[in-house]
């Protein structure tokens, strides 16, 4: 097993990281911060939210600028030069009110997909989520439904498939994107098991790493489920993301799990950046 560095500690619960501009970006749920840290390990917070940031998560559009889910409002917001926040788009007529919006990936084109959970998590009786599309002419959408708890998505890098964690299901679930943004020809990229796949991100050998939190470990698949590398913490693994220089580093977002109330407000900042080699350079979305 490659060797496993420590680049970041001290987090509350980290989540939903992305390589942009030279550094590794995250959301940390339980600060309500959105923080960018370099290969050394100096890190920025980019901002702080003031909504309820469990879920949060973030992509840029082509031009470079910043969305980020307001979850529970039903908004996409995007960060002015100054640092402002203001609304970008207002989702809440596709789902019921103050059900959470997760994830979002942005592909090449500036199609904004965005998935809700479909009900109440924790505590809420489960019930199937969606996946949303934000066009770039502002219309929003929605475009795929019945998904077991949506989570981490990613996007090819010819723009083709996205690809879905369906967390509740054991699976990721792909589709095919239509000329229009739509999706279709929904279909299994791969069965997980008994892993519930979270966070996930594709690299340059067409292959899928996906994080799970119950079995601490991030897993490294090919379509059709082949699991060719696993890597086994002594935490929660929530997402990980493949950047660095030559975007074979992979970056593992993990925290000792104790429930989302517990990790929210206990204190404990258990949460830590971790870094290892990966054998293929990042690919596709996000």
């Amino acid at each position: 097993m490659p060797e496993m560095h420590t680049l970041l500690t001290g987090l509350a619960f980290g989540e939903s990281p992305r390589w942009h501009d030279g550094r590794l970006w995250f959301a940390d749920w339980g600060a309500q911060e959105i923080i960018a840290v370099n290969l050394e390990g100096k890190s920025e917070v980019i901002v702080k939210v003031s909504f309820p940031s469990f879920p949060m998560c973030f992509d840029w559009l082509p031009n470079g600028q910043l969305l980020i889910v307001s979850s529970r409002d039903g908004l996409l917001l995007h960060m002015e030069s100054g640092g402002e926040l203001l609304t970008h788009a207002d989702l809440s007529s596709l789902s019921k009110k103050g059900l959470p919006w997760n994830e979002i990936v942005i592909d090449g084109r500036g199609n904004a997909y965005i998935n809700n959970q479909g009900f109440d998590f924790p505590g809420g009786e489960f019930a199937p989520g969606t996946i949303a599309l934000l066009s770039p002419d502002g219309t929003t959408r929605q475009v795929a439904d019945g998904i077991a708890f949506p989570n981490g998505m990613a996007l090819t890098p010819d723009n083709s498939t996205l690809i879905v964690a369906e967390s509740y299901g054991n699976k990721l679930t792909a589709f095919d994107i239509e000329a229009s943004g739509s999706l279709s020809n929904r279909r299994v990229w791969a069965d997980t098991g008994k892993d519930h796949p979270d966070g996930i991100c594709l690299d340059a050998e067409g292959a899928l790493w996906y994080a799970d939190v119950g079995s601490k470990h991030c897993v490294r698949v090919r379509e059709g489920g082949e699991v060719l590398q696993t890597i086994e913490l002594d935490r929660g693994c929530f997402a990980c993301m493949l950047g660095g220089a030559d975007r074979k580093t992979l970056f593992i977002v993990a925290t000792e799990w104790k429930g989302v109330e517990e990790n929210m407000t206990d204190g404990s900042r258990t949460g830590q950046i971790l870094t290892v080699r990966a054998p293929a350079p990042h690919a596709g979305r996000p």
